[in-house]
């Protein structure tokens, strides 16, 4: 999203009739308008000379702008050398706080050209993390793009969760609910975690039968982003336990440990949308199925808005439709049976 092209300029007849009266907001706002747009192409760009393309203004009227701006606000905003241009702490902390309200401005213009404009179209920036993405998102956008030719799309994987504003993200697909209230989170499946090894694993080493067995198994674990290694979860008694059995191996990367498993080398809990194809082809086996935690859910999510654009809408519209019709729950003949 582009935070500094689509601003129409002030012109005479937006100015208030009492323009005679002192008044700080009118007195200094074609400063501040000018001011803070060149200075987030300069920050965006990293330069004043790239920033003056950007904006299609000379390098002097940009750099004018910013001095009058650092002025205003009596504070230096960038470090400036003849080789480099870079943000101050103050430059940083302005920067962050500029961009939620420039980002809303240019959402808001985007939004109404859209519905002047007619059908969808624009540029999506899609956030997962890399095993949902690979397996469940990438594969839909096909006919996605075959039914909406006009909107681009771009696919970020990426483990840490989104920051919608820094990012320009329009949605993003997480496992478990976002604790924010400017984002919206809608469940597009569940989230069913199956505990499982290869069959060449369990002939030559069993499968435990209670979750406490795991810890004479070689057990393989996920380091997640954040750095910690993820808690098996359980449900035992009615009550959910969550279970970190000694590794024989750890990744942090969903598809590496699938792998492992695939190979023998231990058993690991995944996500279903993950193994269910391989466990239906009986490429895996599932054990502790009576111990299955309750779904947690995948979930789709985006910013909080009362009029979603048409590209973001119908996205959101047929990722939901075709995700909910695969058959990514294989755990449904399996909960209520005995352990394998």
């Amino acid at each position: 999203m582009d935070t500094t092209t689509h601003f129409p300029a002030p012109t005479d007849h937006a100015r208030p009739s009492n323009a005679g009266v002192a008044d700080p907001l009118a007195g200094s706002f074609i400063t501040s308008y000018a001011g803070v747009i060149a200075f987030l192409a300069v920050a965006d760009e990293g330069s004043f000379s790239r920033a003056s393309d950007r904006l299609g203004i000379g390098r002097s009227a940009v750099s004018r702008s910013v001095q009058k701006l650092e002025a205003q606000l009596d504070a230096r905003l960038f470090h400036r050398t003849t080789r480099s241009t870079a943000l101050t702490r103050e430059g940083e902390l302005f920067y962050r706080n500029c961009q939620p309200g420039v980002a809303r401005i240019v959402q808001a213009l985007e939004d109404l050209r859209e519905l002047r404009d007619g059908p969808p179209h624009g540029h999506l920036r899609i956030h997962s993390n890399p095993g949902f993405g690979r397996k469940v998102i990438a594969p839909l956008l096909h006919g996605f793009h075959a039914q909406y030719p006009d909107i681009t799309l771009e696919l970020l994987l990426d483990d840490r969760p989104a920051d919608f504003i820094v990012d320009r993200i329009d949605v993003s697909f997480r496992d478990g609910r976002m604790e924010d209230s400017d984002i919206v989170a809608r469940q597009l499946i569940p989230m069913q975690m199956i505990t499982c090894a290869s069959p060449a694993y369990a002939e030559a080493k069993g499968l435990p039968r209670r979750v406490d067995e795991l810890a004479g198994h070689r057990c393989i674990n996920y380091r997640t982003a954040t750095g910690r290694i993820r808690e098996w979860e359980f449900k035992i008694d009615g009550y959910a336990k969550r279970h970190l059995p000694p590794a024989q191996h750890t990744f942090n990367d969903l598809d590496l440990i699938l792998q492992a498993v695939l190979h023998g080398q231990g058993i690991a809990q995944l996500p279903a949308y993950l193994v269910c194809e391989l466990v239906n082809n009986r490429k895996l086996t599932v054990c502790l199925a009576q111990h299955a935690p309750d779904d947690g859910g995948h979930y789709l999510c985006y910013l909080s808005r009362k009029q979603l654009p048409a590209r973001i809408r119908v996205f959101i519209d047929h990722v939901t439709e075709q995700a909910r019709s695969l058959d990514l729950q294989c755990l449904t003949t399996l909960a209520n049976a005995p352990s394998t």
